[in-house]
């Protein structure tokens, strides 16, 4: 192993961390959030930088240990943020300071003014950029006033009862449960003026409906808002359409209403006359296959937009004379930045071919060009600018994560042949002039509909590996995103541990066969979907040294029981009915085949993920002490499906390290 470490999992876990833009209303600079560690270094907090344009040093905006987070300029030309720094002369409860709201720092400069008072917290909000007008999303109590928001909180959270009751699905959601009962808070919309005055609740009667995860936006003069939501559908999800509020008329419609169908990522054109989104049917033929749709806002109507682009849109913003939409799409390893025009739906790559990496939270600026957040596996989250003309490399505007780039590493587009004829991306890297066959680490992306891509990893970080001298392969296997939609269909359908399966071993004998590869040292390593890949390979061949398995599934049948959105697994499996036949369904379950392990394995598992509940982990566990295979079980008590605190992090690092050291010498 190298001795001579370039990275670390203490140095991963202490960079800043760039995590939303806003920008100023001269178009010259932009506010971005950075995450960092706080004084204890045991969670992160988060400060606001003003970026410009011209090349000029970033100058920080706020401090403390507080989060400041989620920047929006009003109107005036203040910056409003969402924070849980301490109140101001709001006169608040004790636990006041740790929930958020919205705060403003003034255009002429001074200390940032709390705006709101939301007694049980805020969790979004927009500014109108013309308009007098301030949306946000907030939790709500039902059927009690505002000014008893907080005591009723309080006094029920002390006096009880403590029971959740439902009467449908789904009632969790990735880390939290969905509240249903009337006593407990549920999200409403709140539109005010933006000074936070004039209060006015746009879902007073909201329980459900705004609970997973809702967008919103609010149109440039601040009359109209757009809101997903969601309603239960034929197939028991829940289909997600736009709610639509003109504040003037005091009316509200709905938009996209259709059975098995979820529209996202609203988006009002700078003349409010059309609302763009995301549509994506769901079924259990196909996989979900997410296009573009602009709404006329005078009719209701919508029109596809683009709709023969064979990639997965991620609308970002209205370019800002309202001719074009800025997208971001996974493509053949990268996330490049398009401009999609509204009336023809042609696709227009503004960065350059090989300038890949990962563009998002992209802003339009007036000459047409772009501002946002850039990464690569090298280079970690950073501001970047675009030029309008010619697929020009981005450049980066500041360096506000403390680290310039890994140069010292090797990476490689490959493409390996697999069974069926299809070609398979993968990215190799390495340590640069390393000598000899290298231990080699295959890392199986999530998803499945997801996609190993040119952008940083604060999760599943390569480089401490890399510093230690190990190569990394990251295959996009069947399923992945950024391929086209026949590549995605693929996975769909309980074909998990199939023609995935084909691809993964393809390329593991590709890598293999290289000089610089040592095919008797290799591993195999995912989580979620990934961590699944990882149990089915380790029943079905013993040709890796060690397995290391995250956040993942042994049994396919049992996991449908307690999984947060169940309806959603049944389409993913094809519409099979575990219920009726077992056998059918578990035919790619690695519970049903674990005498044939043979791997030494590190089971890892956060016991609040409920997306893959942590009795997965116990299950594979015990199912591998049962058949004597050397297996260890690494839990931790206050994690979801992602380990985000740092030192769990630390904690995630050191034990894999450790375990690599003793199956991969």
């Amino acid at each position: 192993m190298n001795k001579n470490i370039k990275y670390s999992s203490a140095q991963h876990i202490g960079l800043g961390r760039v995590t939303a833009t806003a920008l100023a209303p001269d178009s010259t600079w932009m506010a971005v959030a950075v995450m960092r560690l706080d004084q204890d270094g045991a969670d992160y907090a988060s400060d606001l930088w003003q970026v410009a344009f011209d090349g000029s040093e970033p100058v920080q905006l706020t401090r403390g240990d507080s989060s400041d987070a989620a920047p929006c300029f009003r109107h005036d030309g203040a910056l409003g943020f969402l924070s849980n720094r301490k109140p101001t002369d709001i006169k608040t409860d004790e636990g006041a300071d740790k929930r958020n709201q919205i705060w403003i720092l003034p255009a002429t400069g001074g200390e940032p003014l709390q705006l709101s008072d939301e007694p049980l917290g805020i969790s979004g909000f927009r500014f109108a950029r013309r308009g007098d007008r301030l949306v946000y999303t907030a939790s709500v109590l039902p059927d009690v006033a505002h000014d008893k928001q907080r005591e009723t909180a309080a006094q029920r959270a002390k006096k009880g009862p403590n029971a959740r009751h439902f009467t449908r699905q789904p009632v969790r959601h990735w880390d939290h449960w969905l509240h249903e009962n009337g006593d407990m808070a549920n999200t409403h919309l709140i539109a005010c003026r933006s000074d936070g005055n004039q209060r006015t609740d746009l879902t007073p009667a909201a329980r459900r409906e705004l609970a997973i995860e809702p967008e919103f936006d609010v149109s440039e003069d601040g009359r109209q808002v757009a809101i997903t939501w969601s309603t239960p559908g034929q197939d028991r999800e829940q289909d997600t359409a736009l709610r639509v509020f003109d504040l003037g008329a005091g009316t509200d419609r709905m938009f996209g209403v259709e059975a098995c169908c979820d529209l996202e990522s609203p988006l009002f054109a700078p003349n409010g006359r059309t609302l763009a989104a995301v549509q994506a049917v769901r079924s259990a033929a196909s996989a979900p296959c997410p296009r573009m749709v602009l709404f006329n806002v005078k009719t209701g109507k919508g029109r596809s937009l683009a709709p023969d682009w064979d990639r997965w849109p991620q609308p970002q913003q209205w370019c800002a004379d309202g001719s074009a939409l800025l997208v971001t799409a996974d493509d053949a390893g990268t996330t490049p930045l398009f401009r999609v025009d509204a009336k023809s739906g042609k696709v227009v790559r503004m960065s350059s071919a090989g300038s890949g990496g990962h563009h998002s939270a992209c802003l339009s600026l007036p000459d047409g060009g772009a501002v946002g957040i850039r990464s690569t596996l090298l280079q970690p989250p950073e501001p970047f600018l675009v030029k309008a003309s010619g697929r020009s490399a981005p450049r980066r505007l500041a360096r506000l994560s403390g680290f310039d780039s890994a140069d010292w590493i090797e990476t490689e587009s490959i493409q390996t042949r697999s069974t069926d004829g299809k070609s398979v991306q993968s990215w190799l890297l390495k340590p640069r002039g390393a000598k000899g066959r290298l231990p080699t680490l295959m890392w199986i992306h999530g998803g499945p509909m997801g996609m190993s891509g040119d952008n940083w990893h604060w999760r599943w970080n390569p480089l401490p590996y890399l510093a230690q001298g190990y190569a990394i392969v990251q295959p996009n296997p069947r399923g992945s995103t950024g391929f086209g939609q026949e590549f995605i269909q693929g996975i769909w359908g309980n074909t998990w541990g199939g023609q995935c399966y084909e691809d993964l071993m393809a390329v593991a004998d590709a890598v293999s066969a290289r000089k610089d590869i040592d095919g008797n040292r290799m591993m195999a390593m995912g989580g979620s979907f990934g961590g699944y890949m990882s149990n089915w390979i380790g029943t079905q061949t013993d040709r890796f040294c060690c397995i290391i398995t995250h956040a993942s599934i042994v049994n396919m049948a049992t996991f449908t029981g307690v999984t947060d959105h169940p309806a959603w697994w049944y389409l993913e499996m094809g519409g099979e009915n575990p219920y009726q036949n077992q056998d059918s369904f578990d035919r790619y379950a690695p519970w049903k085949y674990l005498a044939n392990w043979k791997t030494p394995t590190l089971i890892i598992h956060g016991e609040k993920d409920y997306r893959c509940p942590v009795s997965e982990a116990l299950a594979l566990f015990e199912g591998l002490q049962f058949h004597g295979v050397a297996s260890e079980l690494l839990l931790f008590p206050d994690e979801c499906h992602f380990i985000q605190k740092p030192p769990n992090i630390l904690a995630w690092y050191d034990t894999i390290s450790a375990f690599l050291g003793r199956y991969m010498q």
